[in-house]
């Protein structure tokens, strides 16, 4: 993996606004770069991104697929005055959106907060909720906001551009979660794409609306119906002081992040043994550290691409972020080149897995 293109593409794509249903922007620039590394690229009517790289040698069709949403609000009402009503696109959290600068369908705005010298001591206390949230466009009635192209239905995001630490490996901002992995899988096929010394079809898909129930994966996998796949994402990590007796032991910075189980009872996945199997196999031979995880508040597109059809053997290769679904998350770069590194050896090597059977 090219470090340094892989964190100027990640600071691109991040920037970009892509709230769950309106992820168009995002998917017209990705679309765009797999172009050059993909032997066939389409994009269907959810917006979900195919590109197809055909392997030198006859064998398994592997899909390994990134979702392109991030957290977000849309418009839900504005007033007389100009002030805007929100209502989420996926897991905002109501205290980290006080105060903060957002993009308003490409305009500036910022969530309103009641003065301090206005706030009662109960009010310090407590943490509006989303429908009591305002936002202020700097406009001065209803008609302003319209005239500016602002609609009930459009999306908003943080503003929060990505920023390396002084430790340049560390990166912070808003939707690491999941136009990292985007990038990742870009680098994957622009690696493979010379070569092409692997067996097969490689499908990499990009998933739309995964923040709100998986839902473009659910029609991608259906589509490219897999023997195989491989599902890319973040994941919440807990190696700050207030998680650090979590029982949840997974770090940013030790390698790629395998979840043996995730998700609740109904809308969960328990990894597959023969692909945990796989995937630790692969990482101790390349000696890449790994960790395995047990998180069930938490959940993948593999939780969708299991159950499609009569069922897909399928695991996960997921990335430790701090403060998920912030626009403060931080992840290690290391942990992508390690995660690049064992997904271009599977691949490469998809002819050589052997017979992958639950029994």
């Amino acid at each position: 993996m090219e470090k340094q293109e892989f964190l100027d593409q990640l600071k691109e794509l991040a920037k970009i606004q892509g709230t769950p249903g309106q992820e168009m922007k995002v998917v017209k620039v990705l679309a765009d770069w797999f172009n050059e590394f993909a032997d066939e690229v389409e994009v269907d009517h959810m917006g979900n991104i195919y590109a197809y790289l055909h392997g030198a040698n006859p064998g398994p069709t592997v899909m390994v697929s990134a979702h392109s949403d991030e957290i977000g609000l849309v418009v839900r009402d504005i007033d007389e005055r100009g002030f805007i009503r929100v209502e989420r696109t996926g897991g905002v959290i109501e205290s980290l959106l006080i105060g903060r600068k957002v993009n308003v369908n490409g305009h500036f705005g910022v969530v309103g907060v009641k003065a301090g010298h206005l706030q009662t001591p109960e009010e310090r206390k407590t943490i509006p909720s989303i429908y009591e949230l305002y936002i202020d466009v700097g406009a001065g009635s209803k008609a302003e906001v319209r005239e500016m192209g602002i609609e009930i239905g459009d999306p908003i995001t943080y503003i929060s551009e990505i920023e390396q630490f002084s430790n340049p490996d560390l990166i912070c901002g808003k939707a690491i979660d999941n136009r990292s992995c985007c990038v990742l899988l870009l680098q994957l096929f622009k690696s493979l794409y010379e070569e092409k010394n692997f067996s097969g079809t490689l499908v990499g898909v990009i998933a739309v609306q995964e923040e709100v129930g998986l839902r473009g994966a659910k029609v991608a996998t259906y589509k490219v119906n897999p023997d195989f796949a491989i599902v890319l994402d973040t994941i919440p990590c807990a190696d700050t002081p207030d998680s650090l007796n979590s029982g949840y032991p997974v770090g940013i910075g030790r390698g790629p992040v395998f979840p043996a189980l995730a998700g609740g009872s109904v809308r969960g996945n328990i990894m597959s043994p023969s692909f945990k199997k796989l995937l630790t196999k692969y990482a101790n031979e390349l000696d890449i550290p790994y960790q395995l995880a047990v998180m069930t508040g938490a959940t993948t597109d593999l939780a969708a691409v299991h159950l499609e059809r009569e069922g897909v053997l399928a695991g996960a290769v997921t990335f430790a972020r701090r403060y998920s679904h912030s626009p403060v998350e931080v992840a290690h770069l290391r942990d992508f080149e390690q995660g690049f590194t064992l997904l271009h050896k599977l691949i490469s090597d998809v002819g050589n897995w052997g017979e992958m059977k639950f029994i």
